[in-house]
């Protein structure tokens, strides 16, 4: 088999990591270290759309809420009061859009299954957050950039997807099995990934890392 471009990083140095015994093919970025299945084995969108109504996330879920407060907690102490934000890929239930807008920020919402609104991709954010939607991207360098393009100077790409951290336990990883999660991120890929977007790479809390864009510098006279 070919070796693929890695696409996150771009890098043309991958190797296949895994078949498993189904025949799904993952290959492993040389750079960047991310594990990604090859697309002859994607899902429709129709498929992959299905498989999204099975989840079963709630809006008003406490346990969700707490575990979404793991990113919303520390973004919330770097943020000026009512600074507007974008959740990106918010499923059918934002949760965390409606908690940020209960903290007082004004919110936009983008899923381009259950929020397919264009019109928000091309206002400017203080924040944009990415919560269990990273894994989905089918190309993720491109999706990146284009969260990176949203952000105002000083603004924060929030980021939750659990990290791959053990290759020996990555076949019967759970986290894998699920069929739209198509690549893993380890913290060399963000560090990789901040340094491509000339973004400042903070990893907050085990699987959560915050990409910042430079803030705006004033020359004086």
């Amino acid at each position: 088999m070919a070796a693929l471009n890695c696409p996150v990083c771009r890098c043309c140095e991958t190797r296949v990591f895994l078949v498993d015994r189904t025949g799904r093919t993952y290959h492993r970025c040389s750079a960047c270290k991310a594990t990604f299945l090859d697309p002859s084995c994607f899902l429709s969108p129709a498929e992959e759309y299905a498989h999204y109504l099975t989840h079963e996330n709630n809006v008003s879920d406490p346990g969700y809420r707490a575990y979404l407060s793991k990113l919303a907690d520390p973004l919330q102490a770097r943020l000026e009061p009512a600074s507007a934000g974008l959740d990106y890929g918010c499923g059918p239930a934002p949760a965390l859009a409606d908690m940020m807008r209960g903290s007082g920020h004004d919110m936009a919402v983008f899923d381009p299954h259950f929020a397919n609104d264009a019109f928000v991709l091309e206002r400017a954010y203080d924040f944009v957050t990415c919560t269990e939607t990273a894994e989905h991207f089918h190309s993720p360098g491109d999706e990146f950039k284009r969260l990176s393009a949203l952000l105002k100077p000083g603004g924060i790409l929030a980021v939750m997807t659990i990290f791959q951290t053990d290759d020996a336990r990555f076949e019967n990883w759970r986290y894998r099995h699920d069929p739209t999660h198509v690549v893993f991120y380890r913290e060399q890929t963000f560090a990789v990934l901040a340094r491509q977007l000339q973004l400042r790479c903070d990893v907050i809390a085990k699987d959560v890392v915050f990409l910042s864009k430079a803030p705006r510098t004033y020359i004086g006279r």
